[in-house]
């Protein structure tokens, strides 16, 4: 033993050190069982073992180990087989810098939607797993999206991969090393969570982080802070050695976090040559030109010499393209990617189905803002601009009902002040046209039991509709910034299927401006009770923001009426008798910009003058909508609503689309019994029993 031990080690030292030119991996077999004695039973398996050990794993890059390494799924993958860098040469650089070589140690890449830049965190994680072992952590926005992605992306990455299954355990209930949102391996570990969880966000320290889809990720995880921040803490002890990837498609300036990070670094640009000039130049969606109205003739446009590159070309323009950083990084180990659409491989994203996208995006501020999101792979703007009031007055209507014709449900919204509540009463219809019907001021604010007392009674207060039918508040909502306690002991003693508090929250939150309801403490009767109220929280952001894109609607002319053309939806009707105060509440604020302390620009909402009550009744009112779930309901709802309303303000439907019970989760029961369902019948109480909170 003591001449085994007293043997220098077989790879100890470099190649030049023994003053050959073998390497490592040239190492002889005689030269790595020198000195070792090999008679015992059992020695050539841990021979082979200890060479297997001992022998230094290829020194290779991410791209080059996924090419070797990676087999897509059928599950996963539309193009299931050999994973091959050449697809998508764009990924090369990208997944490159993930490599533990590379000196970069924050990686972002804001792209569009579907070019290839999951598959590449993936391959990262195979690497880690296979080469680079280490904890690493994976962040989706929601755990649920976790789960999903584990099923659906990582469990296929390493069951179809021999060198990764090798070092996974199957997943079973009994192996703790593998479970749904942890994967154990020599060396490491990997844990997934979401963005939405403050616990699976400290679980551990973690020298690979990979964060997808930052721009989806809530404002705060559990009201513990940024989670990506909360996340990019779990490396603080790995220093340089440290690599964190952040991938999103951008959402909205100001507020996307893919873009402060991009920003912030080099900048980089995937510069491409022109077929005919050779000029390198990196794709602008600006260049891509077709004949008008026909998208299927879509080309770009070299802006060196002007000609016309047919798709065909992109391929082998792909395969020579090279990232140019386009400024310089604060941070030296920072870098950023940006990618648009009219990059994807042929067979993918085309540009042709890039202009039809674009064309049919024109005229609706969403779609717009979609295309520009996961086309370009560019923020939106968002205009913030408060429609003058004087405006809004000429726009006064009047309606000849309590409720026109295409208002289907009420909501309302109060606002509680202290020496008053006031509530706005709207009626909403298909793509959220809106009506306001009532403007209610109780005096008396919150200490006054007779303010309560008038508010219960206008749960069962009820409007006439055009058509006869009469109906009550389907859904209102009531802040609880002031007197909360009082709040909740209101909405506690009415039930809250009728009515639900809601908390304002700072920042847009557009892919779910309402959440909850959570359980809180409250203070009833002078006794505190354990979640004794359910709390809704609603990014007003958001809802403002909606409120005045749908203000600056245009409205149709005489003409244009006069030959079927519509309002817009989401256009907000105003009645004859408001006034003037009214109105210049409700555009009482504007959207700015303002910078925090680091530095970094963000929308603001501010107010202009002092009261906006109007505005906040408004947003409180359109919550509700939501939390009724208007957003969200099928065809089949819509005419329900319409039925039940005695109304018809949209043609009938092929009756296979509405005769499924099953496929009407949200639809508003049938009317209360005893309530006639006859389309023109006057009087007619509409009191749907809408899905419950």
């Amino acid at each position: 033993m003591s001449e085994r031990n007293s043997t220098p080690s077989p790879i100890s030292g470099s190649a030049s050190d023994n003053g050959n030119d073998t390497t490592d991996n040239d190492l002889t077999e005689d030269q790595l069982t020198d000195g070792l004695d090999l008679s015992f039973d059992g020695a050539e398996d841990i021979l082979r073992a200890w060479r297997r050990g001992m022998r230094p794993d290829p020194d290779l890059t991410v791209s080059e180990w996924a090419d070797q390494h990676r087999k897509l799924s059928s599950r996963a993958s539309a193009e299931p087989g050999q994973y091959r860098t050449a697809r998508t040469p764009y990924l090369r650089e990208i997944m490159d810098a993930l490599s533990p070589r590379h000196p970069a140690q924050r990686i972002s890449f804001m792209k569009a939607a579907q070019v290839g830049a999951t598959e590449a965190g993936n391959n990262w994680i195979g690497f880690v797993i296979h080469h680079a072992p280490g904890p690493m952590l994976a962040v989706l926005p929601t755990v649920e999206m976790a789960k999903r992605s584990s099923r659906g992306r990582l469990d296929p990455l390493i069951a179809e991969s021999p060198a990764l299954r090798e070092r996974v355990n199957l997943a079973r209930s009994r192996d703790a090393g593998n479970s749904m949102l942890s994967k154990e391996f020599p060396g490491g570990i990997l844990v997934l969570t979401g963005a939405n969880s403050a616990t699976g966000l400290r679980s551990m320290p973690a020298r690979y982080i990979f964060l997808d889809e930052v721009d989806a990720y809530p404002a705060s995880a559990d009201e513990e802070g940024d989670p990506v921040t909360l996340a990019e803490a779990r490396t603080t002890t790995f220093s340089h050695r440290r690599k964190v990837f952040m991938v999103s498609t951008p959402t909205i300036r100001g507020l996307s976090r893919i873009e402060r990070e991009f920003e912030a670094s080099d900048q980089r640009r995937y510069f491409v040559p022109c077929p005919h000039c050779g000029v390198m130049q990196w794709l602008q969606f600006e260049r891509l030109r077709w004949d008008k109205d026909r998208p299927d003739t879509a080309a770009y446009v070299c802006e060196g010499c002007e000609k016309t590159i047919a798709e065909h070309h992109k391929t082998q323009m792909l395969e020579r393209g090279e990232w140019r950083a386009t400024t310089v990084s604060a941070d030296p180990h920072s870098i950023g990617f940006h990618l648009s659409a009219l990059y994807s491989p042929l067979g993918w994203k085309s540009w042709a189905q890039i202009a039809r996208d674009w064309l049919a995006a024109q005229g609706s501020e969403e779609m717009l803002r979609a295309a520009r999101n996961t086309l370009l792979g560019e923020t939106w703007v968002e205009s913030g601009d408060a429609p003058e009031w004087q405006r809004l007055a000429e726009r006064r209507e009047a309606f000849g009902a309590q409720i026109p014709e295409g208002g289907l449900f009420l909501t309302a919204g109060v606002d509680v002040q202290k020496d008053r509540i006031e509530v706005d009463v709207w009626a909403w219809g298909r793509g959220l046209e809106s009506w306001l019907i009532d403007h209610i001021v109780i005096p008396g604010g919150p200490d006054d039991p007779h303010c309560w007392d008038k508010l219960t009674a206008l749960l069962g207060r009820t409007w006439t509709h055009a058509n006869g039918a009469v109906m009550v508040i389907a859904k209102l909502a009531i802040d609880t910034g002031y007197e909360a306690a009082a709040v909740y002991a209101w909405a506690r003693a009415q039930g809250f299927e009728q009515v639900s508090p809601i908390k304002g929250l700072e920042g847009f939150n557009r892919a779910a401006p309402v959440s909850g309801p959570t359980f809180v403490d409250a203070s009833i009767g002078g006794k505190r009770l354990r979640r004794g109220a359910r709390l809704w929280s609603i990014a007003t952001a958001t809802f403002k923001t909606e409120t005045y894109r749908f203000l600056r609607l245009e409205r149709p002319s005489d003409e244009d009426r006069a030959l079927g053309v519509c309002d817009a939806p989401g256009t907000v009707h105003l009645p004859d008798w408001i006034d003037t105060e009214w109105l210049k509440q409700l555009v009482a604020e504007q959207l700015v910009t303002v910078r925090n302390k680091r530095g970094y620009a963000h929308p603001e909402w501010q107010k202009m003058r002092e009261r906006n009550e109007a505005l906040d009744c408004r947003v409180y009112a359109r919550a509700a909508a939501w939390i009724l779930g208007a957003d969200r309901w099928d065809e089949a709802t819509w005419r329900r609503l319409e039925e039940q309303a005695g109304v018809e303000t949209r043609p009938p439907v092929a009756p296979a689309a509405v005769d499924s019970e099953a496929a009407e989760p949200t639809t508003p029961a049938a009317p209360t019994a005893g309530t006639p369902t006859t389309p023109r019948r006057k009087r007619r109480v509409y009191t749907p029993n809408f899905m419950r909170d």
